[in-house]
C-alpha cells in the first residue's frame, strides 16, 4: 500500500508582514510546528512576487524551516555560520520521534531509527554521528562524508552498527521536507503530480459545504496538495495575475475560518485552522 503524503505549499512572503529577523523566525517556528503537529511530509516554498526578486526571503524561510526539521544533534555539522539562523535559539523544539532525547549509546534499542550524518569512511564502511557518545558503522560501500542520511540500528555493543534505511520506511512520523519551487504557482499545480490539491480562501465554500466530497477523493489520493497565501494577497489575487482563475487550478476552494471575527486570519493561523480541519480526515484514513 502506498503511502499517503500530505504537502503545504506557502508563499515565499510569508513573513513579509514582519519587519524584525526575530519576529520572522518564530512565525516560521509556528509554522514548523504545526507541520510536525499534523504530520506535514513535505512543505513547498513557492514565488509569489513576479520579476524573481524573492530569493532572499526564499532562502530565509527555507533555511529556518530546514534547520528546525533537523535534530539537535546533527546542526552544527549541517548548518554553517548563516545571518538568517541569528534567532534560530527562539525556535521551539518539534519533539517528534527523529529528535530523540535518549544521547547514551546503553539506551539504544536494536531496530530503532535514527537521523545520522557521516563522518569518515573507507572504501568498505563509513561512520555516522547518531547523537550518541561515539560514532556508529555503516558496513558496506563508503558514503560521501557531510551527507545528512535515515539510519536503522542493528547491533548495540562496545560498537555501534546501524544500516541505511529510508525515511518513509519508518515506524512513525518522520519529519518534513523542504522544497524551494522555482516555477509560478499555476505552473506548479498543473505540473505537481498531486492526486488532490486543495486552495485555502476566505472567499472559497465554507469548509462543511464541500466535507464530503473532499473526504471521498482524499481517500482515493496517495498525494495531497493543501496551499495557502500571503499576508498581503490570497491565492485568487496571485493566479490572477498569471491570467487564470483559481478554481480552474485546483480540486477545491474552501474556507476553513468561515466565521472569522478580525479582517484578516495569518497565513500561520489559517495553517492552523485548515491541518486541524484536515486532520480529522487523516484521523479517519490512519
Amino acid at each position: 500500500m502506498v503511502r499517503k503524503r500530505l504537502c503545504i505549499a506557502i508563499p515565499a512572503s510569508v513573513v513579509s508582514d514582519t519587519p524584525h529577523l526575530r519576529e520572522k523566525t518564530s512565525k516560521i517556528g509556528l509554522i514548523g510546528r504545526a507541520a510536525a503537529i499534523f504530520k506535514v511530509d513535505e512543505i513547498v516554498i513557492f514565488p509569489d512576487v513576479p520579476n524573481g526578486s524573492q530569493k532572499p526571503e526564499m532562502a530565509l524561510v527555507s533555511t529556518l524551516l530546514s534547520y528546525l526539521e533537523t535534530p539537535q544533534y546533527l546542526r552544527k555539522r549541517l548548518f554553517k555560520l548563516n545571518p538568517d539562523l541569528q534567532y534560530a535559539g527562539i525556535l521551539p523544539p518539534l519533539r517528534t520521534p527523529h529528535h530523540p532525547l535518549n544521547r547514551q549509546m546503553k539506551e539504544l534499542k536494536v531496530g530503532e531509527f535514527r537521523e545520522a550524518v557521516t563522518l569518515s569512511r573507507t572504501d568498505r564502511q563509513t561512520f555516522v554521528d547518531i547523537g550518541v557518545e561515539q560514532p556508529a558503522l555503516i558496513r558496506g560501500k563508503g558514503l560521501a562524508v557531510g551527507k545528512r542520511v535515515t539510519v536503522k540500528v542493528v547491533k548495540v555493543g562496545k560498537l555501534v552498527e546501524v544500516e541505511l534505511v529510508n525515511r518513509d520506511g519508518a515506524p512513525s512520523y518522520w519529519g518534513y521536507t523542504v522544497t524551494v519551487e522555482k516555477r509560478p504557482f499555476a505552473s506548479f499545480l498543473k505540473e505537481g503530480g498531486f492526486d488532490l490539491t486543495v486552495a485555502t480562501s476566505r472567499y472559497g465554500l465554507p469548509f462543511a459545504d464541500v466535507a464530503g466530497e473532499i473526504v471521498e477523493r482524499w481517500r482515493a489520493a496517495n498525494r495531497v496538495l493543501v496551499a495557502f497565501g500571503a499576508p498581503s494577497h490570497g491565492l485568487g489575487d496571485l493566479v490572477r495575475r498569471e491570467g487564470r482563475q483559481l478554481s480552474e487550478l485546483v480540486d477545491f476552494v474552501v474556507n476553513t475560518v468561515p466565521m472569522q471575527g478580525t479582517e484578516t486570519v495569518r497565513t500561520e493561523e489559517a495553517l492552523i485552522a485548515s491541518l486541524a480541519i484536515f486532520n480529522i480526515i487523516l484521523a479517519l484514513e490512519w
